[in-house]
């Protein structure tokens, strides 16, 4: 039964369900404010909401697969009275459009990423309805202003998006048809929500897009990201920036630059490659080579010598053959990546690769899925125990009733990558703290303070 508007009047909780990358992060936060300036009530308890807004990712197979089960979930507590309606909306939502209602039974409203801002009026009008409803529209031109979200991160660190889209062409990607083409956001409202970030208590700006390293050239102006960065290395009290994402063919002498003489930039690098077999990258439309990823990584390591690498893989493609999945594990092992995540193709309707001939079975991706996070795994081992011995900085995001802090050096993104195990730690979530390395624990470093 649909809530009267007169039910309305009272206080309607809202359970919100956030997936996927940080880019969805950023629109969960600017949605949750708007619930929340719309004096809808946000609930921690979403088994117990008279609504649930499922905030969902469609890129690949494993996260189609985790929103379509958070959906079975919310529905099923419909269906027990617990809870009034269940909105589905995110990527998933945008991919699927009204086909979303064949998955699961009992969803009310569909709603697609150009409504992101609309989401409190959605709320409404879906509890006054006893009607299911697709809220999709067109996607739009622009990019959409991220002041004024709550943040679901610690309130410390954010992320920062500067773009929406994208322009690549990768055969194995639905992001282009799900987001539309690359747009960067301009300047002017990047430095306004940074500004705004800081002054709230953020230190850390992790600097996300689909491609960072395109920022600005939709606008057709060189550098662009570089100049940014200088901007952002003007805000007093931010402390540290990250940059994301960064594909390799985007990283030029600017931006190395930029990043040698920043006192604020981090000396981390997220370059996803995807392969390193000529003839598998031409496949996935990837517009690099061997030779240039080589002679990026060699470039890299000479100009910034303490740099922290961290990229992602795709084995099992199709047509990838012993040979080509030999030369992308030496790869692998020449290479040293400080950290590397792995995934195994997925065959994702819509897509060129999808139609690509020789399929690769899965019991094969999965044995090389294992082999290359096996060879990481020790590469990343011996580099924890190099580190035994050496001082680092670690920005602290949590201290347990033990006294047990969890935090970061320069080299440790938030939420991909490992952490530092502070023991004994005096200082608050927040704060910086020189420590010394004492031992490795897997990926994990084991660090004291000084």
């Amino acid at each position: 039964m649909a809530i009267t508007e007169e039910k309305l009047q009272e206080p309607v909780t809202v359970g919100f369900i956030a997936l996927g990358c940080p880019k969805n992060i950023v629109d969960s936060e600017k949605m949750l404010a708007e619930i929340t300036q719309a004096n809808l009530i946000v609930t921690a308890d979403s088994d117990n909401a008279d609504i649930v807004v499922i905030n969902t990712c469609g890129f690949i197979a494993p996260a189609k697969a985790e929103a379509i089960e958070a959906i079975r979930h919310a529905v099923s507590r419909k269906r027990t009275g617990a809870v009034k309606k269940v909105i589905v909306a995110g990527c998933l939502s945008e991919r699927l459009g009204k086909d979303l209602f064949n998955h699961t039974d009992g969803i009310d409203a569909i709603v697609g990423l150009g409504q992101r801002n609309n989401i409190a009026r959605i709320i409404k009008k879906t509890l006054c309805s006893n009607e299911k409803a697709v809220f999709l529209g067109r996607y739009p031109h622009d990019v959409s202003d991220n002041s004024a979200r709550l943040l679901l991160t610690p309130h410390h660190w954010a992320y920062l998006k500067i773009s929406e889209g994208c322009n690549h062409k990768c055969s194995f990607c639905t992001i282009p048809t799900i987001k539309g083409r690359f747009r960067s956001k301009p300047e002017k409202l990047i430095i306004a929500e940074a500004k705004e970030l800081v002054s709230s208590g953020v230190m850390e700006l992790n600097i996300i897009a689909q491609d960072t390293a395109y920022y600005g050239r939709d606008f057709k102006i060189k550098n662009t990201l570089a100049k940014l960065v200088g901007k952002l290395e003007e805000i007093t009290a931010l402390k540290w920036i990250r940059l994301m994402y960064l594909y390799p063919t985007g990283i030029d002498e600017e931006l190395i630059e930029t990043v040698t003489q920043s006192k604020k930039v981090v000396h981390y690098f997220d370059i996803p490659i995807q392969h390193i077999n000529d003839r598998i990258l031409n496949a996935m439309r990837r517009p690099d080579t061997q030779k240039h990823l080589r002679h990026l990584i060699e470039k890299l390591r000479q100009a910034i010598p303490d740099l922290v690498l961290r990229t992602t893989l795709i084995t099992g493609f199709p047509g990838e053959t012993d040979q080509q999945f030999d030369e992308l594990l030496e790869f692998v092992k020449w290479a040293k990546f400080d950290a590397l995540g792995c995934f195994k193709f997925y065959s994702e309707s819509g897509t060129a690769a999808a139609q690509m001939p020789c399929h690769v079975p899965n019991r094969i991706k999965q044995q090389r899925l294992e082999e290359i996070m096996l060879t990481q795994q020790k590469i990343a081992f011996d580099k924890n125990r190099n580190r035994i011995g050496t001082e680092l900085t670690c920005l602290v995001d949590s201290v347990d009733n033990t006294g047990t802090g969890r935090g970061r050096f320069y080299g440790q993104a938030p939420d991909i990558d490992s952490v530092c195990i502070i023991e004994n730690c005096s200082v608050k979530a927040g704060s910086f703290l020189n420590t010394k390395v004492v031992a490795s624990k897997d990926y994990d470093l084991l660090v004291q303070q000084i």
